[in-house]
């Protein structure tokens, strides 16, 4: 049975009549894209959007598939929401040969508006962790291990939901990860001589509790979809909402945004000075799928990370 045939069958099983067309919409090097319109297309769908793979599904597409449910049980209601897509089914083909993903087809277009933007990403990140969300422990992690980009991404779950959790989670899985795959000795000795020791010092009188994140925010995964904000193509993972702004040097976020979403989540003391730490990953991750001069631009965060806590005389 090929693929076709596998969601041919699924759509039918699941009571939602027949497809009645399958239009091709590109492909990346990883997977492929259409758009599925059946006959009785379930709400709030009106048709699907579908992706598959050579490769399977535990490899491709469990994890974002979890991420897109956990983001939609946490979008919020009200005006300013996000309009997550909702996934309706993941998995390999019977044949063994493929993968696939089917979510809600989204039409994109216009501008919700940046100040939107801003409040209805406050929302998620202000949604409390639940069993329904995947998060029945409120603890930081996820429940898979996911990829960013085409980079691994190690999610386990923290002891708790504490400060502290969190500064051991990004240090070991997070910064750390990403210098064990870049291999270079100089900035692994800085991280773990000069930084990591000290890096709880960065949050000092803040408390953290998890986040459902997106995880690679930029502007290449964010559209507008009847009106409302959107956000897709996650990497996502329970953590501190701060880590969330890693990749705004490139998202084009602009004072509109900030503003809506500063007025649902002031900024915290300390922010700027964790700016960096949180740039530093994606940089490092950047410099591991591309290469280039986004190893310097790495160096230069750790060592302001590292001036920043010698200045605080931690």
């Amino acid at each position: 049975m090929s693929i076709d045939d596998e969601i041919a069958a699924w759509v039918e099983r699941n009571g939602h009549g027949t497809v009645e067309s399958s239009k091709s919409l590109g492909s990346s090097d990883w997977a492929s894209f259409r758009q599925v319109i059946v006959s009785k297309p379930p709400s709030p769908a009106t048709s699907f959007f579908v992706k598959t793979s050579s490769r399977s599904a535990k490899e491709m597409f469990e994890g974002e598939a979890l991420g897109l449910q956990a983001m939609y049980e946490c979008s919020g209601d009200g005006d300013c929401v996000l309009r997550i897509p909702k996934v309706f089914n993941w998995g390999d083909a019977s044949s063994g040969r493929g993968s696939f993903l089917i979510m809600e087809y989204l039409k994109f277009g216009g501008s919700s508006g940046q100040k939107s933007l801003g409040q209805a990403m406050a929302q998620l990140h202000l949604s409390a962790p639940s069993s329904k969300a995947g998060n029945p422990g409120g603890k930081f992690g996820f429940p898979v291990d996911n990829t960013i980009g085409g980079t691994p991404q190690p999610n386990p779950w923290t002891d708790g939901g504490s400060t502290e959790d969190w500064v051991g989670f990004f240090r070991d899985h997070r910064i750390g990860h990403q210098l064990d795959l870049a291999g270079d000795q100089s900035m692994i000795r800085q991280w773990k001589k000069d930084i990591a020791p000290r890096l709880g010092a960065l949050f000092d009188g803040v408390e953290i509790r998890p986040s459902i994140l997106h995880g690679d925010l930029w502007s290449g995964n964010i559209g507008s979809a009847d009106g409302k904000p959107s956000i897709f193509d996650p990497a996502s993972y329970w953590g501190h909402h701060e880590a969330e702004w890693g990749m705004s040097w490139c998202a084009n976020f602009g004072s509109d945004f900030w503003e809506g979403y500063r007025s649902l989540i002031p900024k915290d003391p300390g922010f700027n000075d964790r700016k960096p730490l949180y740039d530093a990953y994606h940089q490092l991750n950047h410099y591991n799928l591309f290469g280039g001069f986004y190893k310097s631009q790495a160096a230069r965060q750790l060592d302001q990370v590292e001036q920043i806590l010698d200045d605080k005389g931690a």
